[in-house]
């Protein structure tokens, strides 16, 4: 049977792209069980049966990578984060944050610093040389000059993206420069933590340039530490994933653990002390998170 990606979900059809060709499908019987273990998502790898022309029912799940669950989309590979310069300030709290929870469902991320125009050359190269030291794509970006546009839209091809970012940093105006005659309805995320703005109904994969899918929805509208525990934030800095082998004790949450590697690297300067102190304090919200959410 043919195979295809799910790009469009509504009112009980999956939209299954295969080539140059949409089929219409429903989802066969065993995905309406109430014991399914799995069912359909925009972004999911399909077998399909196609009855009808242009129509069929989705048969099978193919190997799904992750999934989101706001945006409620699957096998996202690259998340653009988009952080403004200059109003609102650039936060590397609120990035560092962004990126636990990137990491944690295993999608790369790709940093986009807009209103590049507004600030000095040496922010910008701070926060480049930060970041980059860690693994991470950083690109400047502004819609004046368009520099880094390029760039941008090198990186999104071959990729499943989605984008993220809170209110006004210039989200809105990346996305018309990359896909001018494409009419995307993602919304910002709104500047209180948690209480994201949805303006779509629906997720929908929208194809670019160069292969590749963005998500035309929010991204990310939730910032709390859902279904993340202590070592899961451990594991979620990967500059200190890289050497906590050096730790003493494995499991180590580098918080007061003796021979513990990731401390002694901040210590020596070799690891930010920025990122540390960002660790911890998401410890806490890891732990308050916790103790309001027990089961009893």
């Amino acid at each position: 049977m043919p195979e295809g990606r799910i790009v469009k979900a509504l009112s009980g059809f999956y939209y299954v792209a295969d080539g140059d060709k949409i089929v219409s499908c429903r989802a066969r019987g065993l995905f309406k069980k109430k014991d399914a273990k799995i069912n359909p998502l925009v972004g999911d790898w399909v077998v399909y049966e196609e009855t009808d022309p242009s129509e069929g029912y989705v048969m099978e799940i193919v190997n799904r990578q992750n999934e989101l669950l706001r945006p409620s989309v699957a096998n996202v590979d690259q998340a653009v984060l988009v952080f403004s310069l200059h109003e609102p300030s650039f936060s590397s709290l609120l990035l560092d944050k962004f990126l636990v929870h990137v990491e944690h469902v295993g999608i790369d991320a790709l940093i986009v610093l807009s209103k590049a125009d507004l600030v000095d050359d040496e922010l910008i190269e701070r926060i480049v040389a930060t970041y980059s030291a860690i693994g991470y794509t950083v690109i400047p970006f502004s819609k004046r000059d368009l520099r880094g546009l390029e760039e941008i839209r090198r990186e999104l091809a071959g990729h499943i993206n989605v984008f993220a970012g809170q209110s006004g940093v210039g989200k809105s105006s990346l996305i018309n420069c990359l896909f001018p005659n494409v009419s995307m309805q993602t919304g910002d995320i709104s500047q209180k933590l948690g209480r994201g703005r949805h303006t779509t109904r629906h997720v929908e994969l929208v194809p670019i340039e160069g292969g590749g899918y963005v998500a035309d929805t929010p991204g990310f509208s939730s910032l709390e530490f859902v279904g993340i525990d202590e070592q899961d934030l451990a594991n979620s800095f990967r500059d200190f994933t890289e050497v906590s082998d050096g730790c003493k004790f494995r499991g180590c949450l580098h918080l007061s653990e003796p021979g513990c590697a990731v401390r002694a690297g901040v210590e020596a300067g070799e690891l930010s002390q920025e990122r540390y102190d960002h660790y911890r304090q998401f410890m806490e919200e890891v732990k308050e998170y916790q103790r309001r959410n027990k089961p009893w």
